[in-house]
């Protein structure tokens, strides 16, 4: 974690702090593998409690999705509308629809693409040109979803309590999961 703090008055101390909230969307022990799923995941709580720790009573929480194909957004988090949005998803953007993405032998398709997977995953020793492409994930309907909804949140905080209503939560949408995702999150106040 990153922490900063200036003085502002005798009152009180801006602080600037980030870090990233770990989160894993699938269930049981070890490694997860993606299969194309859609999950929802309540994040206020973890959100609330950083800012706890952190002693804000005042000020502005930033989160932002760390990856193409997860999303944040803030709504009611009951069961029945989880599957609704779920379903919505799918519908929108149906993971067996021809996408351009998805036709992985045609990829990279220009001297740009190739130039983001070399900085990306060749120059950082993950692998050749042939193992990214192996390990690429069919998986355009998320990026699309993903675009969608959007990749990240502003919050402000006053009395020490995220300003969110009564039925709104922070929910990060895994929309190729399961997977372990991270959320990065900027803290500015007081």
């Amino acid at each position: 974690a990153i922490g900063m703090s200036a003085p502002v008055s005798a009152a009180g101390v801006v602080r600037l702090h980030f870090e990233q909230l770990t989160i894993r969307t699938g269930d049981g022990e070890g490694e997860l593998v993606p299969r194309q799923e859609i999950s929802l995941h309540d994040i206020t709580s973890r959100v609330q409690a950083l800012v706890d720790r952190l002693g804000i009573t005042h000020g502005t929480v930033s989160l932002i999705s760390q990856h193409t194909t997860t999303a944040l957004t803030i709504n009611e988090f009951e069961s029945r509308l989880v599957d609704d949005v779920r379903e919505f998803l799918f519908r929108l953007a149906p993971p067996a629809h021809p996408y351009k993405h998805n036709d992985l032998h045609l990829r990279p398709a220009s001297e740009a693409d190739f130039a983001r997977i070399d900085r990306n995953w060749i120059s950082q020793g993950k692998g050749t040109l042939e193992e990214f492409v192996a390990q690429e994930p069919i998986n355009a309907h998320a990026h699309l979803g993903a675009m969608v909804l959007g990749s990240s949140e502003t919050v402000p905080v006053a009395n020490g309590r995220l300003c969110i209503g009564q039925w709104q939560s922070i929910i990060l949408v895994d929309l190729d999961g399961p997977r372990t995702r991270t959320v990065g999150v900027h803290v500015l106040g007081i």
